[in-house]
C-alpha cells in the first residue's frame, strides 16, 4: 500500500468522522441548555415536553446550511470510498477534495453564527429576566 492509498484511506476515514459529527450536531436538541430544559434547531424541550421550534429565519438558514453541508460531506465520502476501492482518474479526486472543503467551510461559519445567535438570544432573555425583577422607583 503506497503513500497515495494511505492518504486516501485516512482522508476517507476523517471525512466519515466529520460527517458523523456534522449530522449529530444538526439533529441534536442540546444547542441551548437552560433551567427549564434545552433546545436546538428543530426542537425546544421544556420540563420534559418537546415541541417544534418556532419558525425563525436565522434558525431556518442555520438548519438549511447544516443539512446542505452534511449532504455535500456524504457525497464526498462516497466518492472517497470509490476512489479508495478503485484507481480512478485525478479529476474525481479533485472533485472529492473540493466537496470536502465546501462541506467543512460551509458548516463552520454558519455553525458559529447559529451558536452566536442562540447565545445572544439567551443573554437577552437572561438580562430581561434580571431587569424585570429589579426594583425601579419612578
Amino acid at each position: 500500500m503506497g503513500v497515495k492509498r494511505t492518504l486516501q484511506g485516512w482522508g476517507t476515514l476523517l471525512s466519515f468522522l466529520a460527517n458523523v459529527f456534522t449530522i449529530l450536531s444538526t439533529v441534536t436538541s442540546y444547542w441551548i441548555r437552560h433551567a427549564k430544559g434545552h433546545g436546538g434547531l428543530w426542537q425546544e424541550c421544556t420540563q420534559g415536553l418537546c415541541s417544534s421550534t418556532p419558525c425563525q429565519p436565522t434558525i431556518l438558514m442555520a438548519g438549511l446550511c447544516m443539512v446542505l453541508s452534511g449532504s455535500f460531506g456524504v457525497v464526498a465520502t462516497v466518492m472517497g470510498l470509490r476512489l479508495l476501492c478503485r484507481a480512478e482518474e485525478s479529476l474525481r479526486g479533485q472533485l472529492t477534495s473540493v466537496l470536502l472543503f465546501v462541506s467543512g467551510w460551509l458548516a463552520l461559519p454558519f455553525s458559529v453564527l447559529a451558536g452566536g445567535c442562540f447565545l445572544l438570544a439567551d443573554l437577552i432573555l437572561q438580562s430581561s429576566v434580571a431587569i424585570s425583577s429589579f426594583p425601579v422607583c419612578l
